[in-house]
């Protein structure tokens, strides 16, 4: 059958889904309505692991193949705690620049006959159309317009961060922290290109407002950046963005992800901290869900309530992952003066929901034990999804 899709919103998710309902039925009138000029985008440069390299190649290898051939690799993560150095070996990531997965998708989607629309904001759902997709971010018009219905709900973290680039490439996931009088401030780098590294910077609001980057213009405050990172960033330059200041990241969720024949897909309908690296990830998969939903289901309302169930609980792990991860930083005096090797195992172990109730050093002790005792392996992956689960029921309750 035959239908009319219009994707709002020309990011990742939007291409991503339209490439998968082409291929499923090259018939489907889709169009993509992106407000931006085309090549224009913001960011830097994006994140994954091999996870998703696995699905994109089951379900577009086209694409999956054009991603992996303009992304770097490191299989390394590294701290830098003041004047210390750690490098342990880790998982495969990737990294590629927003701008070459934007054109990779664009050139994809265009070849399989789908109609691009740049310069072209969309503010309602258009008429006529059989499916509309809301994938215009964190601050969808579309969902904005229905804000009642989808019940959705923004909080904003403690801590201030900026998103950055930077001429340092860096060969590996690199944390960098610095202690100054005001407190420590810390980056997360990786390189996307051969040339430039994504660069997010981080502190408390008693560490921002004490070195006067509250009052700072851009070039003040990217100067002291470069100054306190300069063992990280090997005497690079940090890149801003016009316009790009500092923020406080907002956790967006909905009540509701679709209305009738409206659905909100990647940012529009959830956000994830930063520091676990799956924003990009998660949007992708979305589109992969949504996709397959309506290839299941030979009507509408049934596919959506099934993409909406079926992700729902997917991102369960993530978003606990994310909460426990923006809650490490946040509390990043309670490990920043163990020894840094130690100090760098926990924080792989962020996502924990055990780690802030237990002392530091004992968790490490247990952490390393775990990985000779097969119980305690299987326990800490028994507690992970059930408190996940519990605080997701906790929330449902307290919306009804």
């Amino acid at each position: 059958m035959r239908v009319k899709v219009v994707c709002v919103g020309g990011g990742p998710a939007g291409l991503y889904l339209a490439i998968l309902l082409k291929r499923q039925n090259p018939s489907h009138d889709i169009t993509v309505h992106e407000r931006n000029p085309e090549g224009s985008t913001y960011g830097w440069g994006v994140t994954y692991w091999r996870g998703l390299l696995d699905g994109l190649r089951a379900y577009d290898l086209a694409s999956a193949r054009a991603i992996e051939a303009h992304s770097v690799r490191w299989t390394d993560g590294v701290a830098h705690v003041g004047d210390l150095t750690t490098r342990h070996h880790g998982d495969e990531g990737f990294g590629i620049g927003r701008h070459r997965l934007l054109d990779l998708l664009t050139d994809r989607a265009r070849t399989l006959g789908v109609r691009l629309e740049h310069e072209s904001e969309l503010t309602e759902p258009p008429a006529g159309a059989d499916l509309v997709v809301a994938a215009d971010g964190v601050h969808s018009a579309l969902r904005t317009r229905h804000a009642g219905h989808f019940g959705t709900r923004i909080t904003a973290g403690r801590n201030h961060y900026i998103w950055l680039g930077t001429t340092k490439v860096f060969d590996a996931f690199t944390f960098a922290f610095a202690e100054t009088g005001h407190g420590w401030i810390w980056a997360y780098g990786y390189g996307y290109s051969g040339e430039h590294s994504t660069c997010v910077v981080e502190c408390s609001p008693e560490t921002f407002s004490g070195l006067g980057l509250d009052r700072a213009d851009e070039g003040e405050g990217l100067a002291l950046l470069e100054k306190l990172l300069a063992p990280a960033l090997d005497g690079h330059r940090l890149i801003g963005r016009p316009g790009a200041g500092w923020q406080n990241f907002r956790t967006l969720t909905n009540r509701s992800w679709h209305h009738g024949s409206l659905v909100l897909l990647g940012d529009a309908a959830h956000t994830t901290h930063y520091s676990i690296g799956a924003g990009t990830t998660l949007a992708l998969q979305d589109a992969m869900c949504l996709a397959d939903a309506l290839h299941e289901h030979t009507t509408l309302p049934p596919a959506l309530a099934a993409y909406e169930s079926r992700r729902r609980a997917e991102l369960l792990s993530a978003q606990s992952a994310a909460r426990y991860s923006a809650q490490w930083y946040e509390n990043l005096p309670r490990y920043i003066h163990l020894p840094p090797h130690r100090m760098f195992a926990l924080l792989g172990q962020r996502h924990s929901p055990l780690l802030p109730h237990v002392p530091p050093q004992l968790y490490y002790g247990l952490d390393k034990a775990a990985g000779q005792l097969e119980v305690l392996r299987r326990f800490k992956r028994w507690l992970g999804p059930r408190a996940a689960r519990a605080l997701h029921a906790r929330s449902s309750a307290g919306r009804d």
